[in-house]
């Protein structure tokens, strides 16, 4: 299935803020993290750091990238004076930084531009998706859809790694002749397999190179590749020990993800419109 993630960028913060919200997860009833409300802006300033103030939504939106979206419990009011000193020190450090023009410094610069548009980015994104969940008919569309497209068979195979076909080929010929399998992939096999006979445990085709999951399904149990078989890592002599049926996971228990995989088709196609109608022109990097 696929998962939808949220835009990457959440407001980071030094270890002690950090320690002080993690410490609070756990304990007593869990909350929310506080989100700016209509009213927020007239709140009454949290601080004011030499005659600057520090409005209620600048902290209610610091303490809720903090929580970076999670349920935390009710914080105490020395938790929460903790997090308020360390945005009392980032408005201190921050308002020395600008006095010393470091606004102005390229590197600074370039990543103020990044984290306003990832911010923007992030909010758009919110935006285009909210009220667009899918409906339980969809959902089950995009279930039967990925079951229908999944793996339904694992395949428990060995195999010898060596980096020429030349080699390969001398290492088959060595099976036909009676060599024990897991004998030479232990003796000859170049990746960390070798320890364990060459064996791979359990694994979908999916899971694999193309090359080499094509050259699993075609043998039967016991079997050995004829004909060495070429990927990126080299050139593999592949054995099928067993094969068994996979059972797709129920509705209920991948619901969630296919709810993200949904939304994420929807943001995509947002994007996709977006670059349709936009002129971009890449230049050499």
């Amino acid at each position: 299935m696929t998962q939808f993630s949220r835009s990457p960028w959440r407001v980071m913060s030094t270890a002690a803020a950090a320690t002080v919200l993690m410490s609070a997860c756990g304990k007593g009833q869990q909350a929310a993290a506080p989100a700016p409300s209509a009213t927020a802006a007239a709140a009454p300033a949290v601080a004011t750091v030499n005659g600057s103030p520090i409005p209620r939504a600048d902290y209610d939106a610091f303490l809720k990238n903090l929580l970076q979206g999670k349920p935390a419990t009710d914080l105490t009011p020395e938790q929460k004076g903790q997090v308020l000193d360390e945005l009392i020190t980032m408005k201190l450090v921050s308002t020395q930084a600008e006095k010393d023009g470091l606004e102005k410094d390229p590197d600074t610069a370039a990543n103020l531009d990044v984290i306003r548009m990832r911010i923007l980015s992030d909010a758009e994104s919110q935006k285009v998706l909210k009220g667009k969940e899918p409906t339980d008919a969809e959902l089950h569309a995009e279930y039967d859809s990925a079951i229908q497209s999944m793996d339904k068979t694992e395949y428990h195979a060995r195999h010898i790694l060596v980096p020429t076909k030349e080699k390969a080929d001398a290492l088959i010929k060595k099976l036909k002749s009676g060599a024990k399998f897991e004998d030479v992939a232990k003796a000859e096999s170049t990746d960390n397999s070798k320890t364990s006979g060459g064996d791979l445990g359990w694994f979908t085709t999916s899971r694999m190179v193309k090359p080499f999951g094509d050259a699993v399904k075609g043998l039967k149990k016991g079997e050995t590749t004829p004909e060495p078989v070429q990927t990126q890592y080299g050139w593999h002599i592949i054995k099928l020990e067993e094969t068994r049926d996979v059972a797709p996971p129920p509705f209920d228990q991948v619901k969630p993800q296919v709810m993200k995989g949904l939304m994420q088709k929807k943001l995509v196609a947002y994007v996709d419109d977006l670059k349709k109608n936009a002129k971009i022109e890449k230049n050499p990097m």
